[in-house]
C-alpha cells in the first residue's frame, strides 16, 4: 500500500477502516478476476484512489463531518453513476448526484451490486461506448 494511503487509512476510526479495507480488497479481487493488471493506489483530493490501466479510478473515503457514512466515489465526468442508477432502481444503493454511492456504517454492503459497479469502473475505457456499459 502506498505510504500516503496507509497513513490515511491509519487515521480512520477502526470501524471505518474495516469497511474501507473491505472495499479496497474487493477492488483488488475484481482486478484479478477480470485480469485488469496491477492496481495502483494514491491519494486524489485527499481520498484513497485505486485504478488500473484503462480503468476509471475508484475513490473511497469517510469524512468526520458525516461520521455515520462512508462513500465510494466515481469520476463524475463518466456515465458510471448514471448507469448504476439505471441498473439498480431497487433502492439497494444510495447515490449522491453523479459521483458516488453512499453507505451508512450500519448498512450491510449489497455485495453483488457493489462488485458490479466497481467492475464497470475498472473496465470503463474499454466499455464506455457500449449501451449501459455492456451490463
Amino acid at each position: 500500500m502506498d505510504i500516503t494511503v496507509l497513513e490515511k487509512f491509519n487515521a480512520y476510526p477502526e470501524e471505518v477502516k474495516l469497511k474501507l479495507n473491505f472495499i479496497r480488497s474487493l477492488i483488488f479481487d475484481i482486478a484479478q478476476e477480470f485480469e485488469l493488471g496491477e492496481v495502483t493506489e494514491s491519494l486524489k483530493w485527499g481520498e484513497p484512489s485505486l485504478n488500473v490501466k484503462n480503468g476509471s479510478a475508484v475513490r473511497i473515503d469517510w469524512k468526520a463531518n458525516e461520521p455515520e457514512q462512508y462513500v465510494i466515489y466515481f469520476n463524475c465526468k463518466t456515465k458510471l453513476v448514471d448507469t448504476f442508477k439505471t441498473l439498480y432502481t431497487d433502492g439497494s444503493l444510495n447515490f449522491e448526484n453523479n459521483r458516488s454511492i453512499v453507505f451508512l456504517l450500519s448498512d450491510l454492503i449489497p455485495l453483488v451490486q457493489v462488485k458490479h459497479c466497481i467492475s464497470l469502473s475498472l473496465r470503463y475505457h474499454s466499455i464506455k461506448n457500449l449501451p449501459l456499459l455492456g451490463a
